[in-house]
């Protein structure tokens, strides 16, 4: 297992990261006159402007937090394993989610599962991935789901639909970092995977780029494009989203600010990804193409990246008669890669 650096605080974990340093563009000093003694004088480095906050250099800018880790009540107890409510911090914000922990002697490795788009209003805690969540806990990995900012009982972020949904991958982050930081002798704090589904996908994308080596693999099923302009399109545009003219007021549509949509794309930055990747998609997948996942795939490969992309013939966006054995092929994954 690969070694972290990973820096305590009173609040919690702390990720720390940096996206640079600026040049040296000094003047050459005056020399010192003898009577005065004086020292030479420079012209100071300007400081590095700051990145946008909403784009992933912006994220990559942040000292991400995620701590106090609480399980809630019991939802349900299975023969393998018992399912808790659970919240979390994130960033200043509390989250909500459940937790499946496995029966048997710890400590499990741990799975942060990040849901696809689901909408809020109708949201309950959990939803989604129900699939996932029960065969991995069954297979001996502690699984947390997050349910988001926004959603179910997490803290509101007004701002979080204009500004790119961003605020989720933070609060993965932040679930990573809990789990990290919990104390709890079940969690093995060590060996850490994502698995995120089509808008969780995009979520996984922005982690690993943002936050390299917060864990140890991550899988994705029929994702969403590395490009948000493409899901803005995709999704909002053409369907008259009024969200998408209060995205365009506020950081211009891809035509007036390129700039800003290129650093809102995690395919930007795949360069700084350090974690094997297991991308799924299905041929006949209609709601997210399988052509995104063949340019995000590309992307990474010509990054030199460990990725790789299984398509599965015939399959939908939600996966059918195939998601067995692409299960199977997940789980020998995180086994390759987290046990």
């Amino acid at each position: 297992m690969r070694s972290r650096s990973w820096t305590c605080a009173a609040a919690g974990l702390v990720l720390v990261a940096a996206v640079g340093c600026a040049g040296d563009d000094r003047e050459d000093p005056p020399t010192p006159t003898r009577a005065t003694g004086s020292a030479p004088s420079r012209t100071p480095t300007p400081a590095p402007a700051p990145a946008d906050p909403v784009s992933i250099p912006g994220l990559i800018e942040r000292d991400h937090r995620g701590s106090d880790l609480r399980l809630g009540d019991v939802l349900t107890r299975t023969d393998a394993y018992t399912r808790y409510a659970v919240t979390y911090e994130a960033d200043g914000l509390t989250i909500s989610g459940i937790m499946n922990i496995p029966r048997g002697k710890g400590p499990f490795p741990a799975l942060v599962l990040a849901h696809g788009y689901i909408d809020p209003a109708v949201y309950t805690t959990g939803r989604g991935l129900a699939r996932e969540q029960d065969l991995l806990a069954r297979n001996g990995y502690v699984v947390l789901h997050t349910d988001y900012r926004n959603h179910a009982g997490s803290d509101d972020d007004p701002d979080n639909d204009v500004n790119l949904r961003l605020g989720y991958t933070e609060d993965t982050i932040g679930a990573v970092l809990a789990l990290r930081g919990s104390g709890r002798p079940e969690i093995d704090g060590d060996r850490i995977g994502l698995l995120g589904r089509s808008m969780g996908g995009g979520v996984v994308y922005n982690t690993l780029v943002v936050a390299p080596g917060l864990v140890d693999a991550a899988v994705v099923f029929a994702p969403v494009s590395s490009r948000p302009d493409q899901n803005i399109d995709h999704f909002q545009r053409g369907g008259g989203d009024p969200t998408v003219a209060k995205i365009d007021a506020a950081h211009g549509t891809p035509e007036e600010n390129p700039k800003f949509w290129r650093e809102a794309a995690p395919v930007t930055y795949v360069d700084r990804a350090t974690e094997p990747l297991l991308i799924h998609h299905g041929t006949a997948d209609d709601t997210c193409p399988l052509a995104w996942s063949e340019r995000t795939t590309a992307a990474f490969e010509a990054a030199g990246k460990d990725v790789e992309l299984v398509k599965w013939k015939g399959e939908g966006h939600t996966f059918g008669p195939r998601w067995p054995a692409s299960m199977d092929r997940t789980m020998a994954f995180f086994e390759q890669h987290l046990r």
